[in-house]
């Protein structure tokens, strides 16, 4: 269940005083702030909430490629500056698209209960579609595991809001991969999909939850976001990430990372591929500890790998 506070919730916030929200302001980021602040009211009843909104590197060159405009944490540096800077309280990420390394001055102080973290096909089924097919994503992890299941098809690059994705299937691309929390947040239900298994298609690190960070001194934000904190999302979000920071690997390589309850604690399973799909590698290891799990299950993805010439240089050894 998520949260600890008490029908009256944390105290120490001034109920006198708006509580900002940083965020981007594409529809999912607005809409995913609008589930915090709700989750927030339920915990501290008066609390008024502002979201102010940001707009990232990201968001400003959209036709970008991302690994071509800085990667992982084009769509939260600013955001997260904006806390720093004292314009907001909190910022409110994408799980999947905070980078693995916490930044200098901010902590990440709540997860709030996950979403769907599997990925979707939209304008087809997999099998459904012919041989020579374009698939539109923009995620190296999709496309890799996507060629080792189909390498008849092809892939063009896919950026925008939900919305624009969705609209690329039929429409230069016979269909497009999106996740499907952002679906199911944003209300939106494709009359052809299919959904993938994290048996087929391993999610992206974080994939489908949300993250809250807040100044790392700043207790009474701290403990107010306390309140919406779900301790097995957090604990499962923390140890993908531990695999991912100690892999030392950005988004523009194929990695992939999900976690969820076992009797053991945790139970992790990772994923390294080449850009091509060719070479998929699985490891998968149970824990009590987070971070000791992610870094365990790094090391055994990096012991499989055989050297970091058969990836290239987006992989270092992580320690030991």
């Amino acid at each position: 269940m998520p949260g600890v506070a008490s029908p009256a919730g944390p105290a120490s916030w001034p109920l006198d005083r708006p509580l900002k929200l940083a965020t981007r302001g594409s529809p999912l980021a607005r809409r995913q702030t609008d589930m915090v602040a709700h989750l927030l009211a339920q915990g501290r009843r008066g609390l008024v909430t502002e979201a102010v909104v940001v707009r990232t590197e990201g968001d400003r060159r959209p036709e970008v490629p991302l690994e071509q405009i800085g990667g992982q944490g084009v769509f939260v540096a600013e955001v997260q500056q904006a806390v720093l800077d004292g314009r907001a309280d909190v910022a409110v990420h994408s799980a999947k698209d905070l980078p693995p390394r916490p930044a200098a001055g901010l902590r990440l102080a709540a997860v709030p209960p996950r979403g769907d973290v599997r990925d979707v096909l939209v304008g087809s089924t997999l099998a459904g579609l012919r041989p020579g097919s374009l698939v539109a994503t923009g995620s190296a992890r999709r496309r890799a595991q996507l060629a080792n299941l189909r390498p008849d098809l092809g892939f063009i690059p896919l950026r925008g809001n939900i919305e624009t994705r969705i609209a690329r299937a039929g429409a230069g691309a016979d269909a497009v991969v999106v996740a499907a929390a952002a679906l199911e947040r944003l209300s939106i239900a494709p009359k052809a999909m299919e959904l993938f298994s994290p048996a087929v298609m391993l999610p992206q690190v974080g994939q489908g939850a949300i993250a809250l960070e807040c100044g790392g001194e700043d207790e009474a934000v701290g403990a107010l976001l306390g309140s919406v904190d779900d301790d097995p999302t957090h604990r499962a979000v923390d140890a993908e990430r531990a695999m991912l920071a100690a892999l030392g690997a950005s988004c523009a390589l194929p990695v992939a990372g999900w976690a969820e309850p076992d009797p053991a604690g945790l139970r992790l399973r990772g994923m390294v591929a080449s850009a091509d799909g060719r070479i998929l590698i699985h490891a998968e290891l149970a824990g009590p500890d987070p971070r000791a799990l992610g870094e365990a299950v790094a090391r055994a993805l990096w012991s499989e790998l055989g050297g970091a010439e058969l990836m290239g240089d987006d992989l270092s050894p992580p320690g030991p």
